[in-house]
């Protein structure tokens, strides 16, 4: 990893039908916030094929400071601790066990991941 970043590495285990999965990656970190406001870390995920290899890495470059919302809350309320993330619509990559999934965030700033499963069939959709 270059200075001032941390490289993750997501091996995953094979599954049965690797095509219905989806892995979401979470960049983000712990800090103390309220439970009314929901809170959020300007940065994006950007991919960048490994030259000579031909395979992909996820890299956070930069992150920006943290927002939210801005709903009045009671200066006295507890705060708790929350894992913040990058803000933004969820971050889908293909499930795939042959390859682990790698990753470089800054120092400071730790990696989660959730599965997604397309279980069922497929729904039509009528013509309107």
């Amino acid at each position: 990893a270059e200075e001032g970043m941390v490289r993750y590495v997501l091996p995953l285990p094979e599954q049965q039908n690797e095509r219905i999965l989806k892995v979401e990656l979470m960049v983000g970190k712990t800090v103390e916030v309220d439970l009314q406001n929901r809170y959020f870390f300007a940065g994006k995920i950007e991919t960048e094929i490994i030259d000579g290899w031909g395979f992909t890495r996820y890299m956070v470059k930069t992150v920006g400071p943290m927002g939210g919302t801005l709903m009045a809350i009671d200066p006295n309320a507890p705060k708790t601790a929350k894992f913040v993330s990058l803000g933004g619509g969820p971050y889908l990559v293909r499930y795939n066990s042959r390859l682990p999934i790698v990753i470089y965030v800054p120092v400071g700033f730790e990696v989660r991941y959730r599965l997604w499963s397309a279980d069922g069939e497929p729904i039509s959709v009528g013509k309107g």
